[in-house]
């Protein structure tokens, strides 16, 4: 009897924490550092002998799985996907004016790549902002390019997510709208 209410307490406890938990399997969720992903699976898993309530994560744009205790996911930059209020703010950001700093390139540089990687569309429509001046001119170099590339691909995964639409469609429609600016 002992172990059937041992049993039923550790269920419960177990049911508690999924409620809690605002991360289902098959939530497609962001990982600031990574991009957008699909939660594989939250379960119990035994590392280095010690038993911890993991999600693992798989990013199939580049072939990565990812496995988080539970208890850090949020600490580790791991989000819902964002709202439609927040990819119309994003959308009214890259709309308008770019702000030229006439800062060193390497400073400005890495202030974009921290941009890109805090997850933050609203950051990364900043980053889309500033650059795209110099995305089909000679003007830019090639490192500019990248992290242009770089922000544009962390927008419209997350994006094409959120509206259920192809990627290509939706950065055609971003392209449409950076050229009009």
């Amino acid at each position: 009897m002992a172990r059937t209410a041992a049993a039923a307490t550790a269920a419960q406890a177990k049911t508690k924490v999924k409620d809690d938990d605002p991360f289902q399997e098959g939530d497609a969720i962001v990982y600031a550092a990574h991009g957008v992903g699909r939660v594989d699976r939250i379960g119990v898993d035994e590392i280095a002998g010690t038993k911890l309530e993991v999600i693992q994560i798989s990013f199939p744009g580049n072939q990565m799985t990812l496995r988080i205790p539970l208890t850090k996911a949020r600490k580790a930059g791991l989000r819902k996907i964002v709202s439609r209020e927040i990819v119309d703010k994003a959308m009214a950001i890259i709309k308008g004016k770019p702000h030229v700093s006439k800062g060193m390139w390497a400073r400005r540089a890495v202030a974009y790549q921290e941009k890109i990687n805090s997850g933050d569309l609203v950051q990364i429509a900043e980053v889309l902002r500033d650059l795209r001046r110099n995305v089909d001119s000679l003007d830019g170099s090639f490192s500019e390019r990248k992290l242009f590339e770089a922000a544009q691909e962390r927008f419209v995964a997350e994006v094409a997510v959120l509206e259920k639409k192809e990627p290509t469609d939706v950065l055609t429609a971003l392209t449409e709208v950076m050229k009009a600016a």
